[in-house]
């Protein structure tokens, strides 16, 4: 008997109907010579710091090394502790008896890192020596896991593989575990979380957000001209930015006296531009946040529906490029679009016989090809999952269509002395751009038709104005420009020689991104107005503490990124990672540990209810030291934080400012004050609304 593990019980279920394995069991599928049994994701996770003896958060126990690691069941949050989670334990009991009497294991976990990992913790929690091969496929489609199966890999094949996820792992509770508690100690008050890709990223935004603070916007001036010629309008922009309004204004007047513009340059060239390459992970995200304001996690979870749902290849991909041997199937998937009702009139304009192959290179393919859909026409779905399916139909078709060849004219005029410039933009073939039939999202040229033009025409002015304008400061991130600064992070380091040697590696992977992400709101360190991110007061603490850090430096963990990569080809040894880990997180740890942190300007404020008692204030709450009292004031009510003059408002006056921006159960905003009674008990008061005339 063969046991196959998936990672999932709804992948499970498809593979146990493939193979013949219909007869339920409890925690498995049985049938035809195959067992077929699931994990719920992580079944078994590194133990915590309680398992090697250090409880709570002691300095002197710091850092703690594991030597070796413990594997645990996963734990789940029961009041203020962890427990075993014991639908984890069951199905793990499940997997123990199935493993020790089967023949051989099939691994069927996700084909990538993270699966990887969640098969290999089990098989050593349980510590079991059965042989394993591996199934590596792409799509959940009949005929990619048929095929998978007639092509099974040995396990050994994936060593590597997990050697890099077990380094990641080791590495992110190393310096998390460390860092953290070091924080919290230094701190002295609250809880505060550090992370190997978390603080860099934290790190970003807030470097980010203080530049777009501090930054001074200047005014300037430019003049802008109409032209008309040949029944063609046409606008053109001075070169010279002025810095006084009045300047532009004398100079306008010049301009408008003198009525004529030369032409006194043309420069004509013709520009191919590439269609775009397939969706990895990271780039779907982007796309979905920009033009659907999706999140990343969101997005994720519904490219993993679709996955398993069949429509879609493996979505956690860091690759944009298909493999030789897989072109043969683009056509037959662009004909399978054209079933359905939104794709039938773009491919009957396609030249299916004559498609474009930059998306090939076998090169460039990871361990998963650029996201494709499958040959399964999909049905039933959701609003959302529809979007994201045709987001990835259309960039299909986009990828394999012909080059967009563009005519681009810049030209020069002369009004007396001042320069003018403007661009025109031609479309001669569309090509991969007629996909969706619109070109208004041109990046900086709008396309503007213009005149016949050559050196020493002479233009009128038609009108002419002043405009005035303002420097903008760098923009706050929204999701999708956080992915690209995750994604080339290693770009962005000013040492030249550092940034050579780690050029277009990021920090974090595809997979993990969204997850980093969402953490960053989880700890309260980042929170979202409207579709930009802005860190909370909380954030910008962190991040000053250990902002010179090399906790904070996106360098490090780059480079951290480049050796897992190395681990995974066995060019590297885990080993030695592990120990240039180690030796990163004793420094870190001290480093924080002798952090001396200015506790706030806070309030000595006194109890409201027992009027005896100082009170403890918290991030999230504030609370009467006196247990027996036991009066508790969470600091965020609706979605907006107290902030310690509101607080010592409310305690001390009875009343906050008004409100802004409150969030109902039923998802309304609202403003209001926050009242408080003599018994400390607190209620809204909502503004009167002005009797209109």
């Amino acid at each position: 008997m063969k046991v196959v593990i998936a990672e999932k019980p709804s992948v499970a279920r498809e593979i146990a109907i493939l193979l013949g394995a219909t007869e339920k069991k409890e925690g498995y599928l049985m049938g035809n010579g195959y067992q077929v049994t699931w994990a719920f994701g992580h079944l078994v996770t590194l133990a915590m710091p309680e398992d090697y003896g250090v409880t709570g958060f002691q300095r002197e126990a710091l850092p703690v090394l594991p030597n070796p690691f413990l594997l645990t069941v996963r734990t789940v949050k029961k009041d203020k502790s962890y427990v075993r989670d014991l639908g984890a334990l069951k199905q793990l009991n499940v997997i123990d008896q199935l493993f020790k009497n089967c023949e051989s294991i099939i691994v069927a976990t996700d084909a990538g890192r993270e699966g990887e990992l969640i098969y290999r913790y089990i098989y050593d929690y349980l510590n079991c020596s059965k042989p394993f091969e591996r199934l590596w496929i792409s799509s959940l489609t009949e005929k990619a896991i048929l095929n998978g199966f007639n092509n099974l890999k040995p396990g050994k094949d994936f060593d590597g593989l997990h050697q890099a996820a077990l380094g990641r792992s080791r590495a992110d509770w190393l310096v998390g575990i460390n860092a953290s508690q070091a924080l919290t100690i230094a701190n002295g008050s609250g809880i505060y979380s550090l992370g190997r890709v978390q603080t860099p990223t934290l790190a970003i935004i807030c470097k980010r957000f203080l530049e777009n603070k501090s930054f001074v916007s200047k005014q300037y001036w430019q003049i802008e001209l109409e032209h008309r010629k040949e029944f063609i309008d046409f606008k053109s922009l001075s070169k010279i930015k002025w810095d006084g309004g009045k300047k532009a204004e004398d100079a306008l007047k010049s301009l408008q006296r003198h009525g004529l513009a030369t032409v006194i340059d043309i420069k004509i060239k013709k520009v191919n531009e590439q269609p775009p390459l397939l969706f990895d992970l990271t780039a779907l995200q982007k796309e979905a946040n920009t033009k659907l304001n999706f999140t990343a996690e969101e997005t994720l979870a519904i490219a993993q529906s679709l996955y398993e749902n069949k429509f879609i290849s493996y979505p956690r991909t860091g690759s944009k490029y298909i493999p030789e041997d897989m072109w043969v199937e683009v056509s037959k998937l662009i004909w399978i679009l054209e079933e359905m009702e939104k794709f039938k009139g773009v491919v009957a304009k396609m030249k299916i016989g004559r498609l474009n192959k930059r998306i090939v290179n076998d090169l460039k393919v990871t361990d998963h090809h650029g996201l494709l859909i499958t040959g399964k026409v999909p049905s039933a779905l959701s609003a959302k999952e529809k979007a994201i399916y045709e987001m990835i139909a259309y960039r299909l078709l986009e990828a394999v269509s012909p080059v967009c060849i563009k005519e681009i004219t810049d030209v020069v005029f002369q009004v007396i002395h001042y320069d003018f410039e403007l661009k025109g933009i031609k479309i001669i073939d569309a090509g991969w751009k007629a996909i969706k039939g619109s070109f208004s999202d041109e990046e900086k040229d709008p396309i503007q038709d213009l005149p016949e033009l050559k050196i020493g025409d002479e233009v009128k002015i038609k009108a002419a104005r002043v405009l005035e304008k303002k420097t903008k400061p760098p923009a706050l991130y929204t999701e999708a420009s956080l992915l690209s600064a995750m994604e080339n992070a290693g770009n962005q380091i000013g040492n030249e020689q550092e940034r050579k040697a780690i050029q277009n590696v990021g920090i974090g992977t595809p997979a993990t991104r969204a997850a980093i992400i969402e953490t960053l709101f989880k700890r309260e360190y980042v929170k979202r107005d409207k579709k930009l991110l802005v860190p909370s007061e909380k954030g910008l603490k962190v991040y000053e503490l250990v902002k010179e850090m090399k906790i904070a430096n996106a360098a490090m963990t780059s480079e951290w990124e480049v050796a897992l990569q190395k681990i995974e080809n066995n060019e590297e040894n885990m080993a030695n990672f592990q120990r240039e880990i180690e030796v990163y997180t004793t420094t870190i740890t001290h480093e924080i540990l002798a952090l001396s942190i200015a506790v706030e300007n806070q309030p000595e404020l006194i109890c409201p209810k027992c009027k005896l008692e100082k009170l403890a204030i918290r991030d999230k709450l504030v609370k009467c030291k006196d247990e027996n009292c036991n009066w508790v004031q969470f600091r965020n009510i609706c979605g907006v934080q107290l902030s310690l003059v509101d607080l010592e408002a409310l305690i001390t006056k009875g009343k906050t400012s008004l409100l802004k921006g409150m969030i109902s159960k039923s998802g309304k905003k609202f403003d209001a004050f926050i009242v408080m009674n003599e018994n400390g008990e607190t209620s809204f008061v909502f503004p009167q609304k002005k009797k209109r005339r």
